[in-house]
Protein backbone atom coordinates (compact mmCIF):
# COMPACT_ATOMS: atom_id res chain seq x y z
CA UNK A 1 0.00 0.00 0.00
CA UNK A 2 1.32 3.72 -0.60
CA UNK A 3 -0.31 6.16 1.10
CA UNK A 4 -0.52 9.49 -1.43
CA UNK A 5 0.12 12.39 1.36
CA UNK A 6 0.04 14.65 2.10
CA UNK A 7 -1.88 16.58 -1.14
CA UNK A 8 -5.27 16.27 -0.03
CA UNK A 9 -4.30 17.61 3.02
CA UNK A 10 -2.64 20.52 1.50
CA UNK A 11 -5.45 20.87 -1.03
CA UNK A 12 -7.64 21.26 2.05
CA UNK A 13 -5.20 23.60 4.07
CA UNK A 14 -5.14 25.80 1.22
CA UNK A 15 -9.21 26.12 1.11
CA UNK A 16 -9.24 26.70 4.57
CA UNK A 17 -6.45 29.59 4.29
CA UNK A 18 -9.03 32.20 3.16
CA UNK A 19 -12.16 30.85 5.54
CA UNK A 20 -9.61 31.24 8.83
CA UNK A 21 -7.39 33.78 7.53
CA UNK A 22 -3.89 32.02 8.80
CA UNK A 23 -0.91 32.74 8.27
CA UNK A 24 1.62 30.36 6.29
CA UNK A 25 3.92 29.96 9.49
CA UNK A 26 0.84 28.51 11.11
CA UNK A 27 0.71 25.44 9.98
CA UNK A 28 4.31 23.41 8.70
CA UNK A 29 3.42 20.47 7.25
CA UNK A 30 6.90 18.47 6.84
CA UNK A 31 8.21 18.09 3.11
CA UNK A 32 8.60 14.31 3.12
CA UNK A 33 4.89 13.45 2.84
CA UNK A 34 5.43 9.85 4.28
CA UNK A 35 7.45 10.94 6.82
CA UNK A 36 5.73 13.77 8.47
CA UNK A 37 6.59 13.89 12.25
CA UNK A 38 5.06 15.13 15.46
CA UNK A 39 7.24 18.42 15.83
CA UNK A 40 6.63 19.49 12.29
CA UNK A 41 2.41 19.48 12.39
CA UNK A 42 0.13 22.36 13.34
CA UNK A 43 -2.64 19.77 14.86
CA UNK A 44 -5.07 22.33 15.45
CA UNK A 45 -4.82 23.81 11.82
CA UNK A 46 -5.20 20.35 10.56
CA UNK A 47 -8.29 19.53 11.80
CA UNK A 48 -10.78 21.59 10.27
CA UNK A 49 -8.67 20.27 7.11
CA UNK A 50 -9.46 16.78 7.53
CA UNK A 51 -13.09 17.93 8.97
CA UNK A 52 -13.85 19.15 5.58
CA UNK A 53 -12.27 15.92 4.04
CA UNK A 54 -14.25 13.93 5.75
CA UNK A 55 -17.44 15.82 4.29
CA UNK A 56 -16.40 15.15 0.82
CA UNK A 57 -15.40 11.03 1.45
CA UNK A 58 -19.31 11.16 2.84
CA UNK A 59 -21.19 12.84 0.42
CA UNK A 60 -19.22 11.99 -2.71
CA UNK A 61 -18.05 8.89 -3.19
CA UNK A 62 -21.55 6.37 -3.05
CA UNK A 63 -23.45 7.48 -6.62
CA UNK A 64 -22.50 4.39 -7.95
CA UNK A 65 -24.39 2.91 -4.41
CA UNK A 66 -27.04 5.49 -4.72
CA UNK A 67 -28.24 3.50 -8.07
CA UNK A 68 -27.41 0.37 -6.79
CA UNK A 69 -29.85 0.65 -3.80
CA UNK A 70 -33.03 2.36 -5.96
CA UNK A 71 -32.32 6.00 -5.07
CA UNK A 72 -31.08 7.06 -8.30
CA UNK A 73 -30.28 6.13 -11.75
CA UNK A 74 -28.23 7.43 -15.46
CA UNK A 75 -30.47 9.52 -17.19
CA UNK A 76 -30.61 9.00 -20.72
CA UNK A 77 -28.79 11.60 -21.33
CA UNK A 78 -25.78 9.94 -21.01
CA UNK A 79 -24.37 6.18 -22.07
CA UNK A 80 -24.64 3.13 -20.11
CA UNK A 81 -21.87 2.40 -17.16
CA UNK A 82 -21.87 -1.32 -18.66
CA UNK A 83 -19.66 -2.16 -15.91
CA UNK A 84 -21.63 -0.82 -13.03
CA UNK A 85 -24.85 -1.52 -14.57
CA UNK A 86 -24.29 -5.24 -14.96
CA UNK A 87 -22.03 -5.52 -11.93
CA UNK A 88 -19.15 -6.84 -13.42
CA UNK A 89 -17.02 -4.75 -11.19
CA UNK A 90 -13.24 -5.12 -10.98
CA UNK A 91 -10.13 -4.13 -8.99
CA UNK A 92 -10.26 -0.91 -10.95
CA UNK A 93 -13.84 -0.11 -9.90
CA UNK A 94 -14.69 2.84 -7.11
CA UNK A 95 -11.08 3.14 -6.07
CA UNK A 96 -11.38 6.58 -4.83
CA UNK A 97 -13.31 5.45 -1.49
CA UNK A 98 -10.00 3.02 -0.64
CA UNK A 99 -7.77 6.00 -1.21
CA UNK A 100 -10.00 8.78 -0.59
CA UNK A 101 -10.59 7.04 3.25
CA UNK A 102 -6.95 6.20 3.52
CA UNK A 103 -5.81 9.85 2.97
CA UNK A 104 -8.49 11.39 5.53
CA UNK A 105 -7.34 8.87 7.92
CA UNK A 106 -3.61 9.80 7.56
CA UNK A 107 -4.80 13.63 8.27
CA UNK A 108 -6.35 12.65 11.49
CA UNK A 109 -3.05 10.09 12.38
CA UNK A 110 -0.91 13.07 11.60
CA UNK A 111 -2.91 15.53 14.21
CA UNK A 112 -3.59 12.71 16.61
CA UNK A 113 0.49 12.65 16.68
CA UNK A 114 0.70 16.28 17.00
CA UNK A 115 -2.14 16.64 19.54
CA UNK A 116 -0.50 13.35 22.11
CA UNK A 117 2.97 15.35 21.95
CA UNK A 118 1.66 18.79 22.57
CA UNK A 119 -0.74 17.35 25.27
CA UNK A 120 -3.91 18.25 23.35
CA UNK A 121 -6.31 15.46 24.60
CA UNK A 122 -9.36 17.41 23.08
CA UNK A 123 -7.55 17.05 19.81
CA UNK A 124 -6.30 14.05 20.47
CA UNK A 125 -9.54 12.28 21.35
CA UNK A 126 -11.35 13.88 17.90
CA UNK A 127 -8.57 12.39 15.94
CA UNK A 128 -9.27 9.10 17.38
CA UNK A 129 -13.03 9.29 17.19
CA UNK A 130 -12.89 10.54 13.22
CA UNK A 131 -10.18 7.38 12.53
CA UNK A 132 -13.36 5.11 13.85
CA UNK A 133 -15.66 6.56 11.69
CA UNK A 134 -13.55 6.15 8.90
CA UNK A 135 -12.32 2.57 9.88
CA UNK A 136 -15.82 1.67 10.50
CA UNK A 137 -16.61 2.50 6.64
CA UNK A 138 -13.72 1.28 5.23
CA UNK A 139 -14.27 -2.21 6.79
CA UNK A 140 -18.37 -2.22 5.72
CA UNK A 141 -17.35 -2.26 2.24
CA UNK A 142 -14.36 -4.15 1.83
CA UNK A 143 -13.96 -6.42 5.54
CA UNK A 144 -10.03 -7.37 5.95
CA UNK A 145 -8.18 -4.42 5.46
CA UNK A 146 -5.04 -2.66 6.94
CA UNK A 147 -4.80 -1.53 10.46
CA UNK A 148 -2.46 -1.86 13.12
CA UNK A 149 0.26 -1.47 10.45
CA UNK A 150 -1.29 1.68 8.70
CA UNK A 151 -0.96 4.79 8.67
CA UNK A 152 3.16 4.62 9.15
CA UNK A 153 4.47 6.72 6.24
CA UNK A 154 7.61 5.80 5.07
CA UNK A 155 8.60 3.22 8.31
CA UNK A 156 5.81 0.51 6.38
CA UNK A 157 4.34 1.30 3.24
CA UNK A 158 3.24 -2.47 2.65
CA UNK A 159 1.14 -2.91 5.96
CA UNK A 160 -0.61 -6.67 6.77
CA UNK A 161 -4.26 -6.35 6.64
CA UNK A 162 -6.47 -6.96 10.07
CA UNK A 163 -9.51 -9.08 9.92
CA UNK A 164 -12.74 -6.98 10.40
CA UNK A 165 -13.79 -8.04 13.59
CA UNK A 166 -10.50 -7.64 14.86
CA UNK A 167 -10.62 -3.98 14.30
CA UNK A 168 -14.33 -3.42 14.80
CA UNK A 169 -13.14 -4.43 18.53
CA UNK A 170 -10.28 -2.27 19.08
CA UNK A 171 -12.25 0.82 17.70
CA UNK A 172 -14.82 -0.03 20.38
CA UNK A 173 -11.81 0.77 22.78
CA UNK A 174 -10.52 3.45 20.87
CA UNK A 175 -13.46 5.27 21.36
CA UNK A 176 -13.38 4.82 24.91
CA UNK A 177 -9.96 6.20 25.30
CA UNK A 178 -11.21 9.25 22.96
CA UNK A 179 -13.86 9.92 25.34
CA UNK A 180 -12.29 9.90 28.15
CA UNK A 181 -9.65 12.04 26.50
CA UNK A 182 -12.33 14.72 25.60
CA UNK A 183 -13.93 14.43 29.15
CA UNK A 184 -10.84 15.39 30.57
CA UNK A 185 -9.28 17.90 28.36
CA UNK A 186 -7.11 20.75 29.58
CA UNK A 187 -10.57 23.77 28.80
CA UNK A 188 -7.90 27.12 30.06
CA UNK A 189 -8.00 29.58 27.40
CA UNK A 190 -3.78 29.02 27.24
CA UNK A 191 -3.74 25.72 27.23
CA UNK A 192 -3.13 23.53 24.38
CA UNK A 193 -6.70 23.42 23.74
CA UNK A 194 -6.99 26.83 23.71
CA UNK A 195 -8.75 27.21 20.08
CA UNK A 196 -10.89 24.05 19.90
CA UNK A 197 -13.92 25.80 19.84
CA UNK A 198 -12.94 27.76 16.71
CA UNK A 199 -10.74 24.91 14.61
CA UNK A 200 -13.64 21.95 15.51
CA UNK A 201 -15.95 23.15 12.38
CA UNK A 202 -17.92 20.14 13.15
CA UNK A 203 -19.12 20.68 16.97
CA UNK A 204 -17.22 24.13 17.36
CA UNK A 205 -18.53 27.84 17.50
CA UNK A 206 -19.74 27.79 13.82
CA UNK A 207 -22.46 25.79 13.97
CA UNK A 208 -22.89 26.45 17.59
CA UNK A 209 -22.13 29.96 18.60
CA UNK A 210 -22.82 30.54 21.93
CA UNK A 211 -21.12 27.08 22.63
CA UNK A 212 -19.26 26.30 25.48
CA UNK A 213 -16.06 24.01 25.29
CA UNK A 214 -18.01 21.82 27.97
CA UNK A 215 -20.88 22.23 25.45
CA UNK A 216 -18.59 21.18 23.07
CA UNK A 217 -17.53 17.75 25.04
CA UNK A 218 -20.82 16.67 25.21
CA UNK A 219 -21.43 16.35 21.55
CA UNK A 220 -18.54 14.62 21.13
CA UNK A 221 -18.82 11.97 23.01
CA UNK A 222 -22.23 11.63 21.75
CA UNK A 223 -20.97 11.41 18.21
CA UNK A 224 -18.24 8.72 19.42
CA UNK A 225 -21.55 6.39 21.26
CA UNK A 226 -23.27 6.67 18.40
CA UNK A 227 -20.69 5.43 16.08
CA UNK A 228 -20.59 3.16 18.75
CA UNK A 229 -24.54 2.49 17.93
CA UNK A 230 -23.35 1.69 14.39
CA UNK A 231 -20.39 -0.93 15.00
CA UNK A 232 -22.30 -2.92 17.53
CA UNK A 233 -25.75 -3.01 14.90
CA UNK A 234 -23.34 -4.45 12.40
CA UNK A 235 -22.84 -7.59 14.78
CA UNK A 236 -26.92 -7.88 15.14
CA UNK A 237 -28.00 -9.89 12.02
CA UNK A 238 -31.56 -12.00 11.28
CA UNK A 239 -34.23 -11.15 13.52
CA UNK A 240 -37.27 -10.21 11.67
CA UNK A 241 -40.57 -11.24 13.51
CA UNK A 242 -42.11 -14.19 11.93
CA UNK A 243 -45.23 -13.21 9.78
CA UNK A 244 -48.85 -14.99 10.43
CA UNK A 245 -48.14 -17.33 6.96
CA UNK A 246 -44.54 -18.21 8.70
CA UNK A 247 -42.51 -16.93 5.53
CA UNK A 248 -40.81 -14.31 6.51
CA UNK A 249 -37.88 -13.68 8.96
CA UNK A 250 -35.35 -16.06 11.14
CA UNK A 251 -34.25 -16.08 14.59
CA UNK A 252 -31.87 -13.14 15.90
CA UNK A 253 -28.24 -14.01 15.02
CA UNK A 254 -24.96 -11.96 16.45
CA UNK A 255 -21.00 -12.65 15.51
CA UNK A 256 -19.75 -14.50 17.67
CA UNK A 257 -16.58 -13.34 20.08
CA UNK A 258 -18.37 -10.04 20.90
CA UNK A 259 -19.96 -9.41 24.59
CA UNK A 260 -22.70 -7.21 23.25
CA UNK A 261 -24.61 -6.88 26.73
CA UNK A 262 -20.99 -5.74 27.99
CA UNK A 263 -20.71 -3.46 25.43
CA UNK A 264 -24.12 -1.67 26.01
CA UNK A 265 -23.18 -1.75 29.53
CA UNK A 266 -20.27 0.29 29.02
CA UNK A 267 -22.13 2.81 27.18
CA UNK A 268 -24.81 2.80 29.95
CA UNK A 269 -22.19 3.67 32.58
CA UNK A 270 -20.86 6.04 30.56
CA UNK A 271 -23.98 8.43 30.68
CA UNK A 272 -24.06 11.13 28.49
CA UNK A 273 -25.94 9.30 25.39
CA UNK A 274 -26.01 9.39 21.67
CA UNK A 275 -26.56 12.24 19.30
CA UNK A 276 -29.95 14.15 18.91
CA UNK A 277 -29.07 16.48 16.05
CA UNK A 278 -27.63 15.97 12.89
CA UNK A 279 -23.63 16.02 13.06
CA UNK A 280 -22.34 18.05 10.35
CA UNK A 281 -19.17 20.20 8.92
CA UNK A 282 -19.41 23.90 8.18
CA UNK A 283 -15.54 24.83 7.42
CA UNK A 284 -17.29 28.12 6.08
CA UNK A 285 -18.68 27.06 2.94
CA UNK A 286 -19.76 30.07 0.05
CA UNK A 287 -20.80 30.29 -3.24
CA UNK A 288 -17.21 29.77 -4.61
CA UNK A 289 -16.39 27.26 -2.42
CA UNK A 290 -19.04 25.20 -1.95
CA UNK A 291 -20.44 22.55 -0.52
CA UNK A 292 -19.14 19.47 -1.84
CA UNK A 293 -22.56 17.42 -2.44
CA UNK A 294 -23.85 20.99 -3.94
CA UNK A 295 -20.71 21.42 -6.11
CA UNK A 296 -20.68 17.70 -7.18
CA UNK A 297 -24.31 17.29 -8.02
CA UNK A 298 -26.00 20.55 -8.56
CA UNK A 299 -23.54 23.58 -9.26
CA UNK A 300 -19.66 24.09 -9.19
CA UNK A 301 -17.80 27.02 -7.85
CA UNK A 302 -18.13 29.16 -11.02
CA UNK A 303 -22.15 28.43 -10.86
CA UNK A 304 -22.40 26.37 -13.61
CA UNK A 305 -24.53 23.12 -13.42
CA UNK A 306 -22.52 20.04 -13.21
CA UNK A 307 -22.20 16.88 -15.39
CA UNK A 308 -23.74 14.85 -12.30
CA UNK A 309 -26.70 17.29 -11.96
CA UNK A 310 -27.59 15.68 -15.69
CA UNK A 311 -26.09 12.28 -15.27
CA UNK A 312 -28.17 11.44 -11.57
CA UNK A 313 -31.41 11.29 -12.03
CA UNK A 314 -34.80 9.83 -9.85
CA UNK A 315 -34.90 6.09 -10.07
CA UNK A 316 -38.19 4.95 -11.12
CA UNK A 317 -38.14 2.24 -8.42
CA UNK A 318 -37.98 4.74 -5.27
CA UNK A 319 -40.25 7.19 -7.18
CA UNK A 320 -42.65 5.39 -9.52
CA UNK A 321 -44.34 7.43 -13.01
CA UNK A 322 -41.11 5.69 -14.95
CA UNK A 323 -40.97 4.15 -18.09
CA UNK A 324 -43.04 1.06 -17.74
CA UNK A 325 -42.97 0.78 -13.92
CA UNK A 326 -45.10 -0.14 -11.52
CA UNK A 327 -45.84 2.20 -8.73
CA UNK A 328 -42.94 3.56 -7.18
CA UNK A 329 -41.99 2.85 -3.14
CA UNK A 330 -41.97 7.05 -2.77
CA UNK A 331 -45.22 8.67 -3.30
CA UNK A 332 -47.86 6.58 -3.14
CA UNK A 333 -47.72 6.37 0.47
CA UNK A 334 -47.63 10.51 1.20
CA UNK A 335 -44.01 10.57 2.28
CA UNK A 336 -43.61 14.31 2.73
CA UNK A 337 -39.97 13.39 2.27
CA UNK A 338 -40.40 12.25 -1.46
CA UNK A 339 -40.59 16.24 -3.12
CA UNK A 340 -37.53 17.40 -0.63
CA UNK A 341 -35.37 14.18 -2.06
CA UNK A 342 -36.44 14.68 -5.71
CA UNK A 343 -36.98 18.06 -7.82
CA UNK A 344 -39.62 18.11 -10.40
CA UNK A 345 -38.92 18.06 -14.11
CA UNK A 346 -39.61 21.07 -16.49
CA UNK A 347 -43.28 19.46 -16.08
CA UNK A 348 -43.51 20.04 -12.81
CA UNK A 349 -43.83 16.14 -12.76
CA UNK A 350 -41.32 13.58 -10.07
CA UNK A 351 -40.57 10.65 -12.56
CA UNK A 352 -38.20 8.09 -12.48
CA UNK A 353 -36.08 6.17 -14.86
CA UNK A 354 -35.25 2.07 -14.27
CA UNK A 355 -31.53 2.19 -13.49
CA UNK A 356 -29.97 0.67 -16.29
CA UNK A 357 -32.54 1.67 -19.17
CA UNK A 358 -31.11 2.17 -22.02
CA UNK A 359 -30.59 5.51 -23.38
CA UNK A 360 -33.69 7.02 -25.39
CA UNK A 361 -35.17 10.32 -26.00
CA UNK A 362 -37.52 9.14 -23.62
CA UNK A 363 -35.52 9.27 -20.71
CA UNK A 364 -33.54 12.33 -21.58
CA UNK A 365 -32.43 14.00 -18.54
CA UNK A 366 -34.92 17.39 -19.06
CA UNK A 367 -37.58 14.56 -18.78
CA UNK A 368 -36.62 12.78 -15.45
CA UNK A 369 -37.02 14.48 -12.06
CA UNK A 370 -33.51 15.32 -10.10
CA UNK A 371 -32.03 15.51 -6.70
CA UNK A 372 -34.18 17.41 -4.71
CA UNK A 373 -33.31 20.29 -2.42
CA UNK A 374 -34.03 18.72 0.67
CA UNK A 375 -30.56 17.09 -0.50
CA UNK A 376 -28.40 19.86 -1.06
CA UNK A 377 -29.57 22.57 1.02
CA UNK A 378 -27.65 25.33 -0.67
CA UNK A 379 -23.78 25.76 -1.91
CA UNK A 380 -23.11 27.38 1.52
CA UNK A 381 -25.03 24.97 4.00
CA UNK A 382 -23.25 22.60 6.14
CA UNK A 383 -22.56 18.76 4.91
CA UNK A 384 -24.29 15.98 7.19
CA UNK A 385 -21.67 13.40 8.80
CA UNK A 386 -24.15 11.71 10.86
CA UNK A 387 -28.02 12.69 11.04
CA UNK A 388 -29.76 12.78 13.97
CA UNK A 389 -32.66 10.28 12.66
CA UNK A 390 -30.08 7.91 12.11
CA UNK A 391 -29.20 8.23 15.52
CA UNK A 392 -32.92 7.48 16.44
CA UNK A 393 -32.81 4.76 14.20
CA UNK A 394 -29.73 2.45 15.65
CA UNK A 395 -31.22 3.69 19.15
CA UNK A 396 -34.89 1.98 17.98
CA UNK A 397 -33.29 -1.18 16.70
CA UNK A 398 -31.24 -1.88 19.67
CA UNK A 399 -34.27 -1.31 22.13
CA UNK A 400 -36.14 -3.94 19.59
CA UNK A 401 -33.06 -6.10 20.36
CA UNK A 402 -33.67 -5.67 23.92
CA UNK A 403 -30.20 -4.14 24.16
CA UNK A 404 -30.87 -0.40 25.00
CA UNK A 405 -33.88 0.29 27.35
CA UNK A 406 -36.89 2.36 25.95
CA UNK A 407 -39.70 2.53 23.54
CA UNK A 408 -38.52 1.26 20.20
CA UNK A 409 -41.99 2.81 18.47
CA UNK A 410 -41.64 6.04 20.24
CA UNK A 411 -37.79 6.55 19.18
CA UNK A 412 -38.22 5.23 15.67
CA UNK A 413 -41.09 8.12 15.19
CA UNK A 414 -39.25 10.56 16.86
CA UNK A 415 -36.17 9.56 14.20
CA UNK A 416 -38.98 9.64 11.39
CA UNK A 417 -39.72 13.26 12.74
CA UNK A 418 -35.99 14.21 12.20
CA UNK A 419 -35.84 12.71 8.97
CA UNK A 420 -38.34 14.84 7.66
CA UNK A 421 -37.71 17.75 9.42
CA UNK A 422 -33.78 17.72 8.54
CA UNK A 423 -35.14 17.39 4.78
CA UNK A 424 -36.99 20.68 5.08
CA UNK A 425 -40.40 19.54 5.64
CA UNK A 426 -42.64 19.79 8.96
CA UNK A 427 -42.93 18.17 12.44
CA UNK A 428 -46.91 18.17 11.73
CA UNK A 429 -46.19 16.75 8.27
CA UNK A 430 -44.43 14.01 9.60
CA UNK A 431 -47.37 13.26 12.17
CA UNK A 432 -49.48 13.46 9.09
CA UNK A 433 -47.31 11.01 7.54
CA UNK A 434 -46.63 8.61 10.54
CA UNK A 435 -50.10 8.12 12.34
CA UNK A 436 -52.77 9.02 9.33
CA UNK A 437 -51.63 8.47 5.83
CA UNK A 438 -49.71 5.51 7.04
CA UNK A 439 -51.24 3.99 10.12
CA UNK A 440 -51.29 0.38 9.92
CA UNK A 441 -48.58 -0.27 6.87
CA UNK A 442 -45.42 -1.90 8.10
CA UNK A 443 -43.01 0.19 6.16
CA UNK A 444 -44.17 3.06 8.50
CA UNK A 445 -45.93 1.57 11.62
CA UNK A 446 -43.67 -0.26 13.90
CA UNK A 447 -46.75 -1.97 15.10
CA UNK A 448 -48.45 -2.95 11.86
CA UNK A 449 -49.13 -6.13 10.35
CA UNK A 450 -48.25 -7.56 6.86
CA UNK A 451 -50.86 -5.89 4.62
CA UNK A 452 -49.09 -7.61 1.08
CA UNK A 453 -51.66 -8.96 -0.68
CA UNK A 454 -49.78 -12.63 -1.17
CA UNK A 455 -49.13 -12.29 2.62
CA UNK A 456 -45.48 -12.81 1.92
CA UNK A 457 -44.32 -9.65 3.16
CA UNK A 458 -43.51 -8.71 6.83
CA UNK A 459 -44.59 -7.15 10.35
CA UNK A 460 -43.85 -4.27 11.72
CA UNK A 461 -41.19 -3.98 14.19
CA UNK A 462 -37.49 -4.29 12.69
CA UNK A 463 -38.71 -4.44 9.16
CA UNK A 464 -40.13 -0.95 9.82
CA UNK A 465 -36.85 0.12 11.36
CA UNK A 466 -35.20 -0.93 8.25
CA UNK A 467 -37.27 0.50 5.82
CA UNK A 468 -37.49 4.10 7.27
CA UNK A 469 -33.35 4.26 7.10
CA UNK A 470 -34.15 3.18 3.42
CA UNK A 471 -36.04 6.37 2.81
CA UNK A 472 -34.17 8.70 5.81
CA UNK A 473 -30.48 7.75 4.29
CA UNK A 474 -31.28 8.43 0.67
CA UNK A 475 -28.54 10.54 -0.52
CA UNK A 476 -26.72 10.62 2.83
CA UNK A 477 -26.09 7.36 4.15
CA UNK A 478 -26.32 5.16 1.63
CA UNK A 479 -23.30 2.95 2.64
CA UNK A 480 -25.47 2.43 5.94
CA UNK A 481 -28.42 1.05 4.22
CA UNK A 482 -25.89 -0.93 2.15
CA UNK A 483 -25.03 -2.69 5.42
CA UNK A 484 -28.44 -3.35 6.69
CA UNK A 485 -29.43 -4.76 3.17
CA UNK A 486 -26.53 -7.33 3.64
CA UNK A 487 -26.76 -8.48 7.09
CA UNK A 488 -30.60 -8.80 8.12
CA UNK A 489 -32.30 -11.36 5.94
CA UNK A 490 -35.43 -11.57 4.75
CA UNK A 491 -36.60 -15.20 4.79
CA UNK A 492 -34.81 -18.52 5.32
CA UNK A 493 -34.56 -18.95 1.50
CA UNK A 494 -33.98 -14.92 0.98
CA UNK A 495 -30.60 -13.95 2.48
CA UNK A 496 -30.99 -10.26 2.25
CA UNK A 497 -33.18 -7.35 3.06
CA UNK A 498 -36.49 -6.56 1.29
CA UNK A 499 -38.08 -3.18 0.33
CA UNK A 500 -41.34 -2.56 -0.35
CA UNK A 501 -42.70 -5.93 -0.70
CA UNK A 502 -44.82 -6.06 2.58
CA UNK A 503 -46.98 -3.09 1.19
CA UNK A 504 -47.43 -4.23 -2.33
CA UNK A 505 -45.09 -2.22 -3.96
CA UNK A 506 -42.10 -3.97 -6.14
CA UNK A 507 -39.83 -5.48 -3.71
CA UNK A 508 -36.18 -3.96 -3.72
CA UNK A 509 -33.50 -2.94 -4.28
CA UNK A 510 -34.59 -2.70 -7.96
CA UNK A 511 -31.98 -4.49 -10.11
CA UNK A 512 -30.25 -3.31 -12.74
CA UNK A 513 -32.60 -3.27 -16.27
CA UNK A 514 -29.80 -2.99 -18.67
CA UNK A 515 -30.32 -5.39 -21.57
CA UNK A 516 -26.94 -7.14 -20.85
CA UNK A 517 -27.68 -7.98 -17.39
CA UNK A 518 -27.87 -11.34 -16.11
CA UNK A 519 -27.55 -10.38 -12.24
CA UNK A 520 -29.88 -11.07 -9.82
CA UNK A 521 -29.05 -9.03 -6.85
CA UNK A 522 -26.19 -6.41 -5.78
CA UNK A 523 -22.88 -6.75 -5.00
CA UNK A 524 -22.10 -7.49 -0.94
CA UNK A 525 -18.60 -5.35 -1.43
CA UNK A 526 -16.49 -3.85 -3.27
CA UNK A 527 -13.14 -5.55 -4.75
CA UNK A 528 -9.40 -4.36 -2.89
CA UNK A 529 -8.08 -1.85 -5.41
CA UNK A 530 -5.71 -2.77 -8.05
CA UNK A 531 -3.39 -0.40 -6.50
CA UNK A 532 -2.84 -3.04 -3.44
CA UNK A 533 -1.99 -5.27 -6.30
CA UNK A 534 0.50 -3.49 -7.71
CA UNK A 535 2.20 -1.97 -4.12
CA UNK A 536 1.02 -4.31 -1.57
CA UNK A 537 0.82 -7.92 -3.52
CA UNK A 538 2.32 -9.97 -0.66
CA UNK A 539 -0.60 -8.76 2.05
CA UNK A 540 -3.50 -8.35 -0.59
CA UNK A 541 -2.57 -11.67 -1.75
CA UNK A 542 -2.91 -13.19 1.93
CA UNK A 543 -6.43 -12.41 2.17
CA UNK A 544 -9.24 -15.19 1.66
CA UNK A 545 -10.66 -15.29 -2.01
CA UNK A 546 -12.82 -12.36 -2.49
CA UNK A 547 -14.75 -15.32 -4.89
CA UNK A 548 -17.17 -14.69 -7.44
CA UNK A 549 -20.31 -12.23 -8.08
CA UNK A 550 -21.45 -11.32 -5.39
CA UNK A 551 -18.12 -11.75 -4.09
CA UNK A 552 -17.67 -13.09 -0.13
CA UNK A 553 -19.26 -11.57 2.66
CA UNK A 554 -18.18 -8.87 4.85
CA UNK A 555 -17.58 -11.04 8.84
CA UNK A 556 -20.65 -9.22 9.70
CA UNK A 557 -22.65 -10.92 7.39
CA UNK A 558 -23.82 -14.00 8.42
CA UNK A 559 -26.68 -14.82 6.15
Amino acid sequence: MKYRKITLLLVAVTFLMGIYSCKKDSFNINQDPNNATDSTVAYNVILPAAQNNTARVVSRSWSWLQNYLGYWARSGTYSPNVDEETYEITTNFQTGIWSGIYDNLYDYQVMENGAAKAGASFYEGIAKIMKAHNYGILVSVYNNVPYSEALKGATKTTPKYDDGLTIYKDLLRQLDIAIDLIKNADESETGPNASILTDDVMFGSKLFPTSTIEDQKVRWVQFANTLKLRILTKFMNGGLETNTAGTVGTPASYVPGVDLANEFAIIAAEGTGFLDFDAEVQPGYQSDKGNPFYNLYVKDDAGSATSGSVYYKANSYAVGQGIGSDPGYYGWNLDPRRTKLYSANGSGVVRGVAYGEPSSTDNAAATLAGIGAGLYRGVDKPQWILTAAESYFLQAECMNRGFLPGDPASTLNTGITASVVSLGSTATAADTYINTTNAGFPDVDYNAPDVAADGNGATGGLFTIISQKWFALNGIAPFEVWSDYRRIDFSPTIHHFVYGSSVDFDPGPAISVYPANTKTEIPVRLLYPQSEYLYNPANVGAQPSVGAYPFSHIFWDLN
